[in-house]
């Protein structure tokens, strides 16, 4: 679901609010979250879950260009999503598993395993 979906869906749900409305509410609320977050401020919607952002420690990495090169990664800030207790009961209430494709490993016949997806 993406943005314009999510504000029409939004929309259909409260009635009296445009999906023009709805967009703009989303919009907001990313901004508020994101400037919140950049403050060192977390947001938490009780039941649903709580963002943060956390310092990733910088380390010591190998250049993919050349395998032989080490590279300095430095640290960064980076955003968390903790989900909160009524969201993860409804998820395991739901007792479906999420809709990602995943490859199937499967052995030809040299007896070699190659992956195929779904």
């Amino acid at each position: 679901m993406n943005k314009i979906q999510l504000a029409q869906e939004l929309s259909d749900r409260i009635g009296g609010m445009s999906r023009a409305q709805a967009e703009k509410l989303l919009e907001e609320f990313t901004k508020l979250v994101t400037e919140k977050l950049i403050s060192g401020d977390e947001v938490v919607l009780a039941g649903f879950g709580a963002f943060s952002a956390r310092k990733r420690k910088g380390r010591v990495g190998v250049n993919p260009r050349n395998i032989k090169e080490q590279i300095n990664i430095p640290s960064v800030v980076v955003a968390k999503f903790k989900p909160g207790k009524n969201l993860k009961d409804a998820l395991k209430k739901s007792g479906q598993e999420p809709a990602v494709e995943t490859p199937e490993v499967t052995e030809n016949s040299e007896g070699m395993s190659q992956s195929e997806t779904l």
